[in-house]
């Protein structure tokens, strides 16, 4: 069974609001609506479809990662305190957390709160302030229990980064953002973590960086190129493309379908919504089809499918074009390039593919590729992704 991409076919992210220095933590809340971090900028902005920008704290404290407690209070991670704080709905801040044993916090860089109340976050050290130094002699993982008390989850991971839980809370992700890994621990007692595994990696240069997680168990991680979605079981399921590399995403609007993005010097949005199961009736099909390639990632091969249409009202053509092309659109392979009749259909792709100026077969360089079906006036293209 093919595991299927939770982003509608032809959904896009769209531009909503630029202009920032470097923008992180979005968060919603149904009151206020779009929450976000400007970090250099020094603010917090909220964002609304009918009132646009408008700036919400200022000064900050550097925030970078953003969430709310049981009580609808701000919870934010400030990276020029170097702590983890509250702000309360009168406007006092709170410091939470900012010493380990002694030590100073490295930079606490992105949170979640689990149902009990307790926060979990993760204290990288490429935030420091200017001028002040690493006191920890590590990157970790944290908790801040219900009642106040800080406890080291994790010490491991050389720049944790992003975190989440699974939807019933059992499990913790967390990835070591210049390895682009996820890892994932049972959650033990609701207060610790074990049996560390590695849940996902991602391959193009750069870094891994906020995560959150659906309804499905589906996790998603800000990382090169755009959002990367995962399984629960850690199959790659797709990309959302992002213009610039994001540092975090979040749920929101009413419904919590749209999935806000924070990327560089914007913020975008875009509309997600459930997978609607079909089931196989065992006939021609009526329509055409692309479908997701298994497996994904892959290397050296993986399988395409494609349904060619019985319906009368596409009959118009027959010639049948299945072309993969690399990020640029640069066309680098033709799978298909016939008529076919009515049917289902799986081709094969590798690796060794490509085709180079020459003519000649060449391997190509792991990445993201886009792979399209042209039949007369319809197309649809799907993205696929090659690990080495």
């Amino acid at each position: 069974m093919f595991a299927q991409s939770p982003v509608p076919d032809g959904a896009e992210v769209e531009l909503i609001a630029s202009g920032f220095e470097f923008v992180e933590g979005p968060v919603w809340s149904d009151d206020i609506g779009l929450l976000f971090s400007d970090m250099n900028g020094n603010k917090i902005y909220n964002w609304t479809e009918e009132d646009s920008i408008s700036v919400f704290l200022n000064p900050s404290d550097n925030s970078n990662g953003l969430t709310y407690d049981l009580e609808g209070n701000l919870i934010m991670n400030q990276t020029g305190l170097r702590r983890v704080a509250r702000l309360d709905s009168n406007g006092t801040q709170t410091s939470l957390a900012d010493m380990y044993q002694s030590k100073k916090l490295n930079s606490p860089n992105d949170l979640t709160v689990k149902s009990d109340g307790a926060i979990f976050f993760t204290d990288p050290n490429f935030n420091i302030p200017p001028g002040q130094q690493q006191e920890l002699p590590y990157q970790g993982i944290f908790r801040i229990s219900p009642y106040g008390e800080l406890q080291l989850l994790d010490s491991t991971l050389t720049l944790p980064n992003g975190i989440c839980f699974s939807p019933d809370e059992s499990k913790l992700y967390v990835n070591d953002s210049q390895a682009r890994i996820i890892y994932v621990w049972d959650v033990v007692d609701d207060s610790t973590i074990a049996n560390k595994k590695e849940f996902a990696s991602i391959s193009p240069r750069g870094y891994a960086d906020g995560m959150k997680i659906d309804s499905s168990g589906n996790v998603f991680c800000a990382g090169p190129l755009g959002i990367w979605i995962f399984a629960p079981d850690g199959t790659f399921l797709d990309t959302i493309l992002v213009p610039i590399n994001p540092s975090n995403c979040n749920w929101g609007d009413a419904d919590r379908k749209t999935l806000y993005i924070t990327a560089g010097s914007n913020v975008y949005k875009i509309r997600l919504a459930p997978i609607t199961k079909v089931k196989d009736k065992g006939y021609l099909p009526g329509d055409y089809k692309l479908y997701q390639n298994y497996p994904n990632p892959f290397n050296p091969t993986t399988k395409i499918k494609f349904t060619v249409a019985s319906n009368s009202s596409m009959q118009e053509s027959r010639v049948i074009k299945l072309k993969v092309y690399d990020i640029l659109g640069n066309e680098v392979a033709t799978l298909v390039n016939e008529e076919k009749p009515a049917g289902n259909y799986e081709v094969e792709f590798s690796s060794t593919s490509g085709t180079a100026s020459s003519g000649k077969s060449h391997i190509l360089p792991s990445g993201i590729y886009l792979y399209q079906l042209i039949a007369g006036d319809f197309t649809q293209t799907k993205k696929l992704v090659l690990l080495k």
